[in-house]
């Protein structure tokens, strides 16, 4: 993901929810309407959102350190997951919570013409910024479907604003409805039941980036179809024969570490070894040019000691297949 791609909807969904924050706090403040309020939290949750990715694409952006020599892409990781968590603490529970007291208080609109009012404004706002984010996504998802980008994407901004748009918009059109069966019904407790939906639908959207956003703290391997340009960039036939295995990590979104065992001629000098290697770090960071950090580990194949299988004890966590077959 570029980053003034994730930037550009990241300050489109900033400011979208500033002001549909303050344009709902407003119609709460004259109809007492519990949808109002709970999305009136929602746009704020999802406000400090936003701000929380800004920070974390600034912070990511300083130099590596003695302390920390592989740098501090993850930062990005990092603030991604806080905002689940913000989502869910924030948005999703205060939610549930005001739904429940609402259901078991039933308050009767006032002014209804201003929750409606702020409500439709609101579904074109966020429709807009969802419009940035989706065409931002676009140059990147090639084709992989909505779920396959969310999933497989590296980078958490803009998976995290589609997903925060997409809640928002149902959550706009669930405040509608609890708002206009309240005043079809006279009865309050259809606000109430609304604002639990939204409640109900934030948390799912926070458990879902909360899974996403732990996978790549964990430590998330390269796309498959960057591991076949690697494969294919280290082996050049002549100098280095094969891959006798590979691992790579994601150190941030735009920064891959990649550690392989590669098998030379048993006749190479080290200075025709040392070569290839050169060699083939230059080529994989012409395939790949977010291949940071390169370390290849020279030796002989042996067809023995490759029939032998993994060695449980080589990496941590224990034999792991190579994505591409390795």
């Amino acid at each position: 993901m570029s980053a003034s791609g994730g930037t550009k909807a990241i300050v489109a969904a900033l400011g979208a929810n500033l002001a549909i924050a303050a344009s709902k706090f407003v119609a709460f403040a004259f109809s007492g309407s519990s949808s109002m309020l709970a999305e009136g939290v929602h746009s704020l949750a999802d406000s400090g959102n936003q701000f929380l990715l800004l920070v974390g694409g600034k912070k990511a952006q300083r130099q590596a350190s003695p302390q920390h020599p592989f740098g501090y892409g993850r930062e990005r990781f990092i603030y991604a997951f806080l905002v689940s968590i913000v989502l869910f603490s924030i948005g999703g529970m205060f939610a549930i919570y005001e739904g429940y007291e609402k259901v078991r208080h039933p308050h009767d609109l006032e002014h209804w013409y201003w929750p409606v009012g702020v409500l439709v404004f609101a579904i074109i706002a966020e429709g807009f910024s969802f419009r940035t984010a989706i065409k931002e996504s676009n140059g990147l998802r090639g084709t992989l479907s909505w779920k396959e980008f969310i999933r497989r994407a590296k980078a958490p901004e803009l998976p995290v604003v589609l997903l925060e748009d997409f809640g928002a918009l149902i959550g706009l059109v669930l405040a509608l409805g609890g708002v206009g069966l309240s005043l079809l019904t006279g009865d309050g407790v259809w606000d109430g039941v609304g604002t639990l939906c939204i409640g109900v639908l934030l948390v799912l959207i926070a458990l879902v980036l909360a899974a996403e956003t732990k996978s790549l703290l964990l430590g998330e391997a390269a796309g498959l179809d960057d591991i076949k340009k690697i494969e294919a960039a280290i082996v050049d036939g002549d100098t280095v024969t094969r891959i006798i295995h590979m691992r790579t990590l994601h150190l941030g979104p735009e920064e891959l570490l990649i550690a392989a065992k590669i098998a030379v001629q048993h006749d190479d000098t080290a200075t025709e070894v040392a070569g290839a290697i050169n060699a083939a770090e230059a080529r994989i960071r012409a395939a790949v040019p977010i291949a940071r950090v390169i370390y290849l580990e020279p030796d002989i194949y042996s067809e023995a000691e490759a029939a032998k299988g993994p060695d449980p004890a080589a990496t941590p966590g224990g034999p792991t297949p190579h994505p591409a077959g390795h």
